[in-house]
Order: structure tokens, then C-alpha cells, then sequence
């Protein structure tokens, strides 16, 4: 019952990037986001990139004694945890950057 909640989840979430895609890439960089592009970022880039942060603090955590043992601790906290976390709550709604 989980197996199949959890593949229809990622089925809808996989599709709903792919349709906001062409949206998403339509407008030039220096125009204000459409009202399209604003709803597609809330309703689907958001959500994955909150699971992206989500997900890459837990990768973080087991991470760390491997990260210690090489001396990046900084750089995988910033690729896994910062960026992520920049793209999902700083990042103006509607906005590729």
C-alpha cells in the first residue's frame, strides 16, 4: 500500500516538473516572472527544492565523519545544505535565479 501511495507521489511530482519546465524557461532573465511562472515555482519547484534541502541535510549529517576525515565539512555544508536551502526561501518567486 506504501510502495504504490509513494510511486503515485513521485509520479505526480515528476510530472508536474516536466509540464512547469516549458513555463519555466520561457522568459528572458531580465522580465518580471508571468503569473504562470510564479504559480508553477510555488506549486512545483518549491516543494521539490524544499525535499532537496530536506534531503540534503540528512545526507550532511551521515556525511560528517567522512567530510572531518577530508577536510570539506564547509564545502558539503554549502552544496547540500546552503544552496539548496538559498534556492527554496531567498529566491524571488517566479525567479530562475
Amino acid at each position: 500500500m506504501i510502495r504504490t501511495i509513494t510511486k503515485i507521489l513521485s509520479s505526480v511530482v515528476l510530472s508536474m516538473t516536466l509540464i512547469a519546465q516549458p513555463a519555466m524557461a520561457s522568459s528572458p532573465s531580465n522580465q518580471e516572472p508571468s503569473a504562470v511562472e510564479m504559480g508553477a515555482d510555488l506549486l512545483v519547484a518549491r516543494p521539490v527544492q524544499l525535499a532537496s534541502t530536506i534531503v540534503g541535510a540528512a545526507v550532511f549529517l551521515v556525511s560528517i565523519p567522512f567530510t572531518i576525515l577530508g577536510g570539506n565539512v564547509g564545502q558539503a555544508g554549502k552544496k547540500l545544505v546552503a544552496e539548496p536551502a538559498k534556492a527554496t526561501f531567498v529566491r524571488c518567486l517566479g525567479c530562475l535565479k
